[in-house]
């Protein structure tokens, strides 16, 4: 399992590859992996990339909760799984982004590879510092989240 930390500024080449910062594709050889997992985030304006082990072990745990007899969940797990696809770092330590997706969350020339624990975040350079919180927001989730 792989663990991610860090913001990196990394630039988008003409054919839409990119370099995975040194420290990420570090931690995912040492893992022996080099397929990732793209899809729109849920709930921001960003890419998840996830380790495919990652992905699987995601996806695992969704299908423990979900019922393949109920509408509503075959629509979320359809919709979940929308767009995604997968990608391999080459042995330049660079992916193919898809134009689809990066044109959905913005990102051009600049973007920013966010380290999120087990997944990476890609973000445009500009939006991923509108989403930033101050230190007081930040003490405020934390104790709303970690309340005892």
């Amino acid at each position: 399992m792989c663990t991610f930390i860090g913001d990196y500024t990394s630039k988008i080449d003409n054919k839409c590859r990119v370099v995975v910062p040194s420290y990420f594709r570090k931690t995912v050889l040492a893992a022996g992996l080099s397929v990732f997992v793209l899809r729109k985030s849920i709930f921001e304006k960003c890419i998840d990339m996830y380790p495919l082990d990652e992905w699987e072990r995601m996806l695992a745990e969704i299908r423990i909760k979900l019922n393949l007899l109920n509408a509503k969940h075959i629509t979320f797990m359809r919709e979940f799984c929308r767009g995604t696809l997968e990608v391999e770092m080459d042995a330049n330590g660079r992916v193919l982004l898809p134009r689809r997706l990066l044109d959905e969350v913005g990102i051009d020339k600049e973007m920013i590879f966010a380290g999120q624990d087990r997944k990476i975040q890609l973000w445009d350079v500009e939006e991923y510092g509108c989403v930033a919180v101050t230190s007081e927001e930040l003490s405020d989730l934390a104790e709303e989240i970690f309340k005892n």
